[in-house]
């Protein structure tokens, strides 16, 4: 069975990076019948956070990555990566190593001003423990000094590393405390781990990680090392470039599906197909589709790409994310009608919208109440002639059979009794029903405000008192 894993620092949000790694790997698992893992790697005690853990695990969840099992804390295991350490030194694949941080610091000076390598060579590698002196001392693996380490990855191809430039890593610090190195290693196998996709600055650590599991006689994970992501200018991604956390996206109104399709295809790719549903990218997703170059991040194409899924979107699954972005950006909560007139809009509403900002601002008609007050650029339609036609208008309709035909009819009927193209009392209509002048056509909002609450509206902008 394919396991893979997502192994996040818990020092700050989900980066967008972070994200489009994790989805990788949900992918990867999921489209195979695998298993998706979540592992929070929180040994830099100094800098972890429950708050970062909470952050990564909502970023997940609004993305829809949903993890098998619970999440694993790395630090919470510290003693069995311990254990593994003093079997390595037990079977001779690790040694005491009692040299000074200052000694360490002394042997790579004399190294740099002699012209030599400032690798650290450990004079204790080879020590008799007879020799051993009362001291603090670290465990090192016993790297072998001769030959090669390869990595057949995935996605870089083979890559060699001269096994003469690896040193004898710390696997257990003085305190007896375990290195990230190690602990990721232990980790990886206990958890069963087939399939390791991770970023490709950490390809050096491969090499060095794959030493321990060669030591402790373990099979390696397939390896895939995929290109960081840059911004538009081909550099490094950073604040500079807009939203790093996947939160942020959130509240930039982009929807979850658009997201995971958006991320999938940066820097990776199935032919010509850019827009996808969840089950396409799931059967279509192969180590062998992702490049070799850095993405690059391009906000215009996450756009068309948001666009298209609010297109084919359902309905009620659009209602209930916008409830979770009207949360994550603080705004006031929808009633139940709201909502109800919200699912029988939606059609209309996500018709060339891009963002959930956009869907709320073109349901604007929907979440003003009575009485409606128009903006700056609509006010001006509500003179004392489209006022009059407006006053002429509402009994007509009080009659009329809710349908888009018959308002149809009824609406041209009167701008043609008064001399006017249907055009000409759009206008006013907008303004009475919405208070703006750019909404949805003036019949979808009649239809979806209904009888009483559109003739209400029309008859306070005639002057009116609506009718009873």
């Amino acid at each position: 069975m394919v396991v893979t894993r997502f192994a996040p620092s818990p020092t700050g949000y989900l980066h967008i990076g972070g994200a489009r790694t994790a989805l990788f790997n949900w992918l990867y698992a999921r489209g195979r019948g695998g298993k998706f893992l979540l592992r929070i790697e929180d040994t830099d005690r100094a800098r972890s956070t429950p708050e970062a853990t909470a952050a990564i695990t909502r970023g997940l969840s609004w993305l829809g990555l949903d993890w098998d099992g619970e999440p694993v804390s790395q630090f919470a295991r510290r003693d069995r990566h311990a254990e593994v350490a003093e079997e390595m030194l037990a079977k001779g694949h690790a040694y005491k190593c009692f040299a000074t941080q200052d000694e360490i610091a002394a042997f790579r000076d004399a190294a740099r001003e002699e012209g030599r390598s400032t690798l650290f060579l450990s004079p204790w590698r080879d020590a008799d423990p007879a020799d051993h002196p009362d001291a603090p001392y670290v465990l090192r693996l016993k790297a072998p000094r001769a030959g090669e380490t390869v990595i057949d990855d995935q996605v870089q191809g083979r890559v060699t590393f001269q096994n003469a430039n690896l040193d004898d890593m710390v696997l257990l610090r003085s305190d007896g405390t375990p290195t990230y190195m190690l602990a990721v290693v232990v980790d990886d196998h206990d958890m069963g781990v087939t399939h390791v996709i991770r970023g490709d600055d950490h390809l050096n650590n491969s090499a060095r990680q794959a030493q321990i599991f060669d030591a402790m006689g373990w099979d390696i994970p397939v390896q895939s090392h995929i290109p960081l992501i840059h911004g538009p200018d081909g550099k490094k991604l950073s604040k500079r470039h807009g939203a790093l956390g996947v939160e942020e996206y959130q509240a930039m109104g982009y929807p979850a599906s658009a997201m995971r399709n958006y991320l999938a295809r940066l820097g990776w790719s199935h032919g010509d197909d850019e827009v996808f549903t969840d089950a396409e990218a799931q059967e279509w997703f192969d180590l062998g589709g992702i490049g070799r170059a850095p993405a690059r991040l391009d906000f215009k194409k996450l756009e068309n790409i948001s666009g298209r899924h609010f297109a084919i979107a359902e309905n009620a699954a659009l209602l209930h994310e916008l409830s979770g972005y009207i949360d994550a950006t603080g705004q006031k909560k929808l009633s139940s009608r709201q909502e109800g007139d919200m699912l029988k809009a939606m059609p209309v509403l996500k018709e060339r919208a891009k963002t959930f900002g956009d869907l709320i601002d073109k349901a604007h008609f929907i979440l003003t109440e009575r009485p409606i007050s128009p903006d700056e650029k609509s006010v001006g339609a509500l003179n004392s002639v489209s006022r009059g036609i407006l006053t002429e208008l509402t009994p007509r309709l009080q009659n009329a059979r809710w349908t888009r035909e018959e308002l149809e009819a009824v609406l041209t009927s009167v701008a043609e009794e008064n001399g006017l193209k249907f055009g000409k009392l759009a206008g006013p209509l907008r303004a009475a029903l919405a208070g703006r002048s750019v909404t949805p056509s003036v019949f979808d909002m009649m239809l979806v405000l209904g009888r009483d609450e559109a003739i209400a509206r029309l008859s306070d902008a005639g002057g009116n008192a609506p009718p009873e």
